[in-house]
C-alpha cells in the first residue's frame, strides 16, 4: 500500500510539474503589447497609430465614430518586426473633420492567425477648422521644489490648465 501511495505522489508531483511548465510555456507564447497604443500626426483626417507587439506579428487597427464600434473599419497593418524592435505604424486617412474616433489595435501571430494579442482601445478627437485647438505647457515649473508656495495653495496653475481641458499637453 505504501508503494501505491508513493507512486500516486510521484504522479501527481509529475503532473503538476509538467501543468506549471505548459502554463509558463502558455504565458511566454502569449502575444502582447507592451508599449500600448499611441497617435500622433494628427492632420485633417489624418492620424497616426503606433503601437509595439512583444514578438513578430502583423498590427491591426479598427475604427469607429461611435464608441460601441457600430460601422466600424478595420484596417491590417504592417508587419512588426524584429528590424523595427516589433514596432508598427499606421497612417488612418480620410477619417470625419471634428469628430472624436474610437480605436481598437490588436497584433496576429504570423505563423498562426488564431493567435491574437489582447486589443487595446483608445480615442482621439479630429480637427475641423471650426475647433478652437488647446495647447498648454508644463514644462520643468518646479525642479527642484522650487516655484510651490504652500502658503498660496500649491501650483495652482494646473488646475487652471485642466479647465482648459487642452487637446495637446506638453512638459
Amino acid at each position: 500500500m505504501k508503494t501505491l501511495s508513493a507512486l500516486s505522489l510521484a504522479f501527481a508531483t509529475l503532473l503538476l510539474g509538467q501543468s506549471v511548465n505548459l502554463m509558463a510555456a502558455e504565458k511566454a507564447r502569449q502575444l502582447t503589447m507592451p508599449s500600448g497604443i499611441q497617435f500622433g500626426d494628427l492632420d485633417h483626417g489624418n492620424v497616426m497609430v503606433w503601437s509595439r507587439s512583444n514578438r513578430d506579428a502583423r498590427m491591426y487597427v479598427e475604427y469607429s465614430v461611435n464608441e460601441d464600434f457600430t460601422n466600424s473599419t478595420v484596417v491590417r497593418g504592417p508587419y512588426a518586426l524584429g528590424n523595427t524592435d516589433h514596432t508598427a505604424k499606421l497612417e488612418l486617412i480620410g477619417l470625419p473633420l471634428g469628430k472624436d474616433v474610437f480605436v481598437k489595435v490588436w497584433f496576429e501571430d504570423l505563423s498562426n492567425q488564431r493567435v491574437k494579442s489582447k486589443p487595446l482601445t483608445g480615442h482621439f478627437h479630429t480637427i475641423s477648422n471650426k475647433d478652437d485647438i488647446r495647447f498648454v505647457w508644463g514644462g520643468d515649473t518646479a525642479g527642484q521644489g522650487w516655484g510651490i508656495n504652500l502658503e498660496f495653495g500649491g501650483m495652482k496653475i494646473y488646475e487652471a490648465m485642466r479647465k482648459v481641458n487642452p487637446q495637446f499637453f506638453h512638459s
